[in-house]
């Protein structure tokens, strides 16, 4: 079997800067991976690169067996043409650190709309499945509002739901938490926390320690570009290998 997510050898410049510098990484069904590590290390990029909204240079992407965003003929490699990396990018739900919600839309609406554009499902059981994860996230009573009407961690939360609804095999999450007030910051990890619970797999970019200590299955330490240490969240938060682990967990909110 393949695994779900795998990451080989992955290069991506921007410029004269390299950013990624050869990561690897695999994921199974159902595992929750937290991505750890300070600003500029290539969290953030990796996780763009997975559903091509950045291109990479080097290395492969595959999803489900899926090889991401280009193919190999005759030893060439060969981006693939933009609808078929827009197929592929509906294996992925992404969640960023901004909303990204229209604020002409209710909340329902948000959700509904990629239901019928891109799945192709009647307004019906679009509605359905928006209401179900509404409810999901704890807004089903707030399914007419606006935007503008919601708090911030109530707009992250139908975020949320709207790239869940559309039954993506991978959920990548950005930070989601780094523009609310901090007590709107436990309603959102919460919900990802239930998400954990029930088995979906996701790969969460964080910078909140303790949760990323209690959610994960296996944390990756990013450093410069490189995966600097990964494993067990209670070996590498206790007992780090290494010192640049150390040091980062010293600064960081984990004590």
């Amino acid at each position: 079997m393949p695994h779900l997510l795998e990451i080989r050898d992955l290069h991506k410049s921007f410029g004269q800067t390299e950013v990624l510098k050869g990561v690897d990484c695999a994921m199974e069904q159902g595992d929750v991976v937290c991505v750890i590590g300070s600003s500029g290390s290539g969290k953030t990029t990796m996780l763009r690169c997975i559903n091509m909204l950045e291109d990479f240079e080097g290395g492969t992407i595959a999803i489900d067996g899926q090889q991401i965003g280009y193919e190999t003929q005759r030893s060439q490699r060969k981006r693939r043409r933009e609808r078929e990396i827009a197929r592929q990018r509906a294996l992925t739900g992404m969640v960023f650190q901004q909303f990204n919600l229209f604020p002409h839309m209710t909340a329902l609406a948000n959700i509904t709309l990629g239901l019928i554009k891109v799945k192709k499902m009647r307004r019906e059981e679009a509605n359905a499945t928006a209401e179900r994860w509404l409810d999901r996230v704890g807004l089903l009573e707030r399914k007419g509002r606006f935007p503008g009407q919601l708090s911030g961690g109530q707009q992250q939360r139908v975020a949320i739901a709207r790239a869940i609804a559309m039954n993506p095999k991978l959920m990548l999450f950005d930070e989601v938490t780094s523009a609310l007030d901090p007590e709107l910051v436990n309603e959102v990890l919460q919900v990802i926390k239930d998400l954990a619970r029930d088995g979906m797999t996701m790969l969460l970019v964080t910078h909140e320690m303790r949760f990323a200590y209690e959610v994960s299955k296996r944390v990756i330490f990013m450093n410069e570009g490189r995966i600097g240490e990964e494993g067990d969240p209670k070996q590498m938060f206790l007992k780090p290998k290494t010192e640049r682990l150390a040091e980062f967990l010293k600064s960081s909110s984990f004590h």
